[in-house]
């Protein structure tokens, strides 16, 4: 077999047992929602009652949280939160961007809903600084992911090339990319990349 299909092969195997793991996440995440008594409806997390009872009984009060914080924690925490406003900017740029641009190039749009997941502050185990702490990192990184995936789709769209040196997490659309230095490639099959989105239609 050849390099070419040898890595075809590779990945099939690999998108394979990424269905099958994901698979196998669902079937945990039911039995940790039987364990832990909670239900998700229509995106809010109900705990039984019982259980709710004894994560307020866990929480840590907000004087006692404060109380122990060290003097540097308390003093770096508007630099943290100041990433907000950067943050929210990439947010609101990102998605115009697809927006506008996307439509005009027949590029399937990125649905935001899907990478924001916002939920640990239906925990009753966290007392309101812990909450919007939580909201506050799954929001960015959430938010990364999605600008993640609206990049990695503008890549493919307009420069299918992979790099001379593997980076150590690239985005999932690199393995359809034309190898470096394959001029061939890129002068007469650029059109059928640009066009192939089912993987991702389906996704």
């Amino acid at each position: 077999m050849e390099n070419g299909g040898r890595l075809d092969e590779l990945i099939r195997r690999v998108k394979t047992a990424q269905r099958e793991l994901e698979r196998e996440i669902d079937r945990l995440l039911t039995q940790k929602r039987k364990k832990f008594q909670y239900q998700v409806r229509r995106g809010r997390v109900i705990f039984e009652r019982q259980i709710k009872r004894l994560h307020r009984q866990q929480r840590t009060s907000l004087l006692s949280y404060i109380r122990k914080a060290p003097p540097a924690i308390i003093l770096s925490a508007p630099i943290i939160y100041a990433m907000i406003v950067p943050l929210v900017f990439l947010d609101i740029t990102i998605t115009l961007y697809q927006h506008i641009c996307f439509r005009i190039y027949h590029i399937p749009r990125v649905h935001r809903r899907d990478y924001l997941t916002i939920d640990r502050h239906y925990l009753p185990y966290l007392n309101l600084i812990e909450k919007i702490n939580c909201v506050y990192c799954g929001y960015g990184n959430g938010l990364i992911e999605y600008a993640r995936e609206v990049i990695g789709r503008t890549e493919k769209y307009w420069c299918p090339i992979k790099h001379a040196r593997r980076t150590p997490d690239p985005h999932r659309h690199v393995e359809k990319f034309f190898d470096y230095g394959d001029g061939d490639a890129w002068k007469h099959n650029l059109k059928d990349i640009r066009m192939d989105w089912e993987e991702t239609t389906k996704s």
